[in-house]
């Protein structure tokens, strides 16, 4: 049972997804039987974010590639996301995220974000001169979906240990599931059910993807 004072509730919540409404709208259904089940109750409330909760949420992220600035739970997640990848460490590969967030920001007038958990710089570094080439609404779309995967992922971490002995990770994608970025417009919600900018953390399963630790996280 995860059953917390809404203070602290809320703190977590936030330090997962900086957005107000999604925050109260799940803490509104505390408290929860287990991990599964407030997964489950995060990904429907984040599904879909709106344009200005995107903005809202992105203030809190920094550029893939980038130390986070300041102490904290949200900073503390982003540092361990961006860290998690073999060849985080690779100069070529760090050159060429410095180079594409320019780009990015310069296209899309906000910083380059993806789920990091679980990828390497260099799927990050392809992904990023993939979605260069979106229109504006597809690549908020795929910002909006991956932010609420960095958020399940975030959650999984903090409250895994509620989870039954046996059962599956909270947030896990069911066989066959596309990805955040592959998944065509108007695809199923990712994590709408239990079985994942910058962003990167060293997650355990990834989660499902609507389109998609933060390469932002």
């Amino acid at each position: 049972m995860i059953e917390l004072d809404d203070a602290t509730l809320r703190s977590h919540l936030l330090a997962a997804l900086n957005v107000e409404r999604w925050a109260d709208d799940v803490a509104a259904q505390s408290p929860f039987a287990d991990a599964d089940a407030l997964i489950t109750v995060a990904a429907a409330a984040a599904t879909p974010l709106s344009a200005a909760e995107i903005d809202e949420a992105m203030a809190h992220h920094p550029r893939i590639g980038e130390k986070p600035v300041g102490d904290g739970a949200a900073q503390e997640f982003s540092r361990r996301e961006q860290g998690s990848a073999a060849d985080a460490d690779d100069e070529t590969l760090a050159q060429l995220l410095v180079e594409g967030n320019a780009a990015y920001e310069q296209r899309f007038d906000r910083v380059f974000l993806i789920r990091a958990a679980g990828r390497s710089r260099a799927e990050i570094v392809g992904e990023l001169h993939r979605r260069l080439g979106l229109d504006d609404d597809t690549e908020r779309r795929i910002v909006g979906a991956e932010l609420r995967d960095i958020a399940l992922l975030r959650l999984q971490s903090t409250f895994a240990e509620s989870a039954p002995t046996g059962s599956a990770p909270a947030g896990s994608a069911p066989a066959g599931s596309a990805s955040a970025e592959s998944a065509p417009a108007g695809s199923a919600p990712a994590g709408s059910a239990p079985a994942g900018s910058t962003s990167a953390e060293s997650a355990p399963a990834e989660p499902v993807s609507a389109d998609h630790d933060e390469a932002r996280a």
